[in-house]
Protein backbone atom coordinates (compact mmCIF):
# COMPACT_ATOMS: atom_id res chain seq x y z
CA UNK A 1 0.00 0.00 0.00
CA UNK A 2 2.82 2.59 1.09
CA UNK A 3 4.37 1.97 -2.35
CA UNK A 4 1.69 2.51 -4.60
CA UNK A 5 0.92 5.55 -2.87
CA UNK A 6 4.61 6.68 -3.42
CA UNK A 7 4.36 5.86 -7.12
CA UNK A 8 1.38 7.46 -6.84
CA UNK A 9 2.83 11.01 -5.23
CA UNK A 10 5.70 10.49 -7.84
CA UNK A 11 2.84 10.71 -10.69
CA UNK A 12 1.22 13.39 -9.73
CA UNK A 13 4.34 15.76 -8.90
CA UNK A 14 5.16 14.40 -12.37
CA UNK A 15 2.16 15.76 -13.93
CA UNK A 16 2.48 18.88 -12.31
CA UNK A 17 5.80 20.05 -13.50
CA UNK A 18 4.72 18.53 -17.40
CA UNK A 19 2.38 21.44 -16.77
CA UNK A 20 4.38 24.04 -15.38
CA UNK A 21 5.42 26.62 -17.81
CA UNK A 22 9.07 27.23 -19.09
CA UNK A 23 9.77 30.94 -17.74
CA UNK A 24 13.61 31.24 -19.34
CA UNK A 25 16.13 33.60 -17.98
CA UNK A 26 17.18 36.28 -19.87
CA UNK A 27 20.88 35.23 -20.40
CA UNK A 28 19.82 31.59 -21.06
CA UNK A 29 17.12 33.05 -23.68
CA UNK A 30 20.01 35.19 -25.50
CA UNK A 31 22.23 31.93 -25.48
CA UNK A 32 19.33 29.59 -26.86
CA UNK A 33 18.62 32.51 -29.66
CA UNK A 34 22.08 32.83 -30.66
CA UNK A 35 22.70 28.68 -30.65
CA UNK A 36 19.36 28.38 -33.14
CA UNK A 37 21.01 31.32 -35.95
CA UNK A 38 19.54 34.36 -34.45
CA UNK A 39 22.56 37.36 -35.12
CA UNK A 40 23.99 38.64 -32.38
CA UNK A 41 23.71 42.14 -33.09
CA UNK A 42 20.06 41.43 -32.70
CA UNK A 43 19.76 39.54 -29.21
CA UNK A 44 18.65 42.81 -27.74
CA UNK A 45 16.03 43.16 -29.76
CA UNK A 46 14.61 39.95 -29.31
CA UNK A 47 15.06 39.72 -25.36
CA UNK A 48 13.39 43.09 -25.23
CA UNK A 49 10.27 41.57 -27.75
CA UNK A 50 10.17 38.34 -25.43
CA UNK A 51 10.15 40.36 -22.51
CA UNK A 52 7.33 42.31 -23.51
CA UNK A 53 5.30 39.78 -25.09
CA UNK A 54 5.46 36.70 -22.89
CA UNK A 55 7.77 37.68 -19.83
CA UNK A 56 9.92 34.93 -20.73
CA UNK A 57 7.18 32.49 -20.11
CA UNK A 58 6.67 29.36 -23.34
CA UNK A 59 3.39 29.15 -22.23
CA UNK A 60 1.91 32.62 -22.41
CA UNK A 61 -1.38 33.38 -24.07
CA UNK A 62 -3.49 36.47 -24.88
CA UNK A 63 -6.84 36.90 -26.23
CA UNK A 64 -6.98 39.71 -29.04
CA UNK A 65 -9.53 42.50 -29.18
CA UNK A 66 -10.12 40.88 -33.05
CA UNK A 67 -10.92 37.84 -31.29
CA UNK A 68 -7.28 35.97 -32.45
CA UNK A 69 -5.33 34.26 -29.81
CA UNK A 70 -1.43 35.02 -29.38
CA UNK A 71 0.62 32.21 -28.30
CA UNK A 72 4.02 31.20 -26.80
CA UNK A 73 7.61 32.68 -26.29
CA UNK A 74 6.80 35.16 -29.27
CA UNK A 75 3.05 35.49 -28.90
CA UNK A 76 2.38 34.00 -32.45
CA UNK A 77 -0.53 35.05 -33.56
CA UNK A 78 -3.28 32.15 -34.40
CA UNK A 79 -4.88 34.55 -37.29
CA UNK A 80 -1.84 34.20 -39.71
CA UNK A 81 0.93 32.04 -38.88
CA UNK A 82 -0.24 29.31 -36.74
CA UNK A 83 -3.78 26.85 -36.74
CA UNK A 84 -5.99 26.01 -35.91
CA UNK A 85 -8.71 28.41 -35.44
CA UNK A 86 -7.25 30.85 -38.25
CA UNK A 87 -7.79 30.70 -42.18
CA UNK A 88 -3.90 30.68 -42.55
CA UNK A 89 -0.99 28.60 -41.10
CA UNK A 90 1.94 30.88 -42.75
CA UNK A 91 4.60 28.82 -40.17
CA UNK A 92 2.58 25.16 -41.20
CA UNK A 93 2.48 25.16 -36.90
CA UNK A 94 -0.03 23.86 -34.80
CA UNK A 95 -1.00 26.62 -32.49
CA UNK A 96 -0.52 24.50 -29.19
CA UNK A 97 2.67 23.22 -30.34
CA UNK A 98 3.74 26.84 -29.59
CA UNK A 99 2.97 26.70 -25.56
CA UNK A 100 5.44 23.87 -24.69
CA UNK A 101 8.40 24.19 -23.44
CA UNK A 102 10.66 23.23 -26.72
CA UNK A 103 10.67 26.46 -28.55
CA UNK A 104 12.51 25.39 -31.67
CA UNK A 105 9.31 25.71 -33.35
CA UNK A 106 8.25 28.97 -31.73
CA UNK A 107 12.29 30.54 -33.25
CA UNK A 108 11.83 29.18 -36.71
CA UNK A 109 8.48 30.72 -36.97
CA UNK A 110 9.65 34.06 -35.24
CA UNK A 111 12.12 34.11 -38.28
CA UNK A 112 9.67 33.79 -41.05
CA UNK A 113 7.69 36.63 -39.00
CA UNK A 114 10.53 38.65 -39.22
CA UNK A 115 11.78 37.94 -42.54
CA UNK A 116 7.97 39.22 -43.52
CA UNK A 117 7.80 42.33 -41.40
CA UNK A 118 11.30 42.66 -39.19
CA UNK A 119 9.94 43.57 -35.88
CA UNK A 120 7.16 45.75 -36.58
CA UNK A 121 5.00 42.40 -36.42
CA UNK A 122 4.99 42.95 -32.25
CA UNK A 123 3.34 45.47 -30.61
CA UNK A 124 5.85 44.39 -27.45
CA UNK A 125 8.98 45.57 -29.38
CA UNK A 126 6.79 48.39 -31.15
CA UNK A 127 5.79 49.88 -28.24
CA UNK A 128 8.51 49.28 -25.66
CA UNK A 129 11.68 48.93 -27.60
CA UNK A 130 11.90 50.60 -30.99
CA UNK A 131 14.12 53.50 -31.05
CA UNK A 132 15.49 52.71 -27.30
CA UNK A 133 19.19 51.61 -25.96
CA UNK A 134 18.26 47.97 -25.15
CA UNK A 135 21.53 46.76 -23.68
CA UNK A 136 20.10 46.37 -20.19
CA UNK A 137 18.65 43.25 -22.03
CA UNK A 138 21.81 41.81 -22.53
CA UNK A 139 23.79 43.12 -19.41
CA UNK A 140 26.18 40.15 -17.98
CA UNK A 141 24.88 37.83 -20.56
CA UNK A 142 27.87 35.34 -22.46
CA UNK A 143 26.47 34.18 -25.64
Amino acid sequence: MASQLSLFIIFAFSVIAIGKAKVFKRCEMATILVKHGFPKHEIPDWLCLIRHESNFNSRATNRNKNGSKDHGIFQINDRYWCSPPGPHNDCNVKCSSLLDDNIADDMRCAKIIYRRHKFNAWYGWKNNCRGRNLQQYVKDCKY
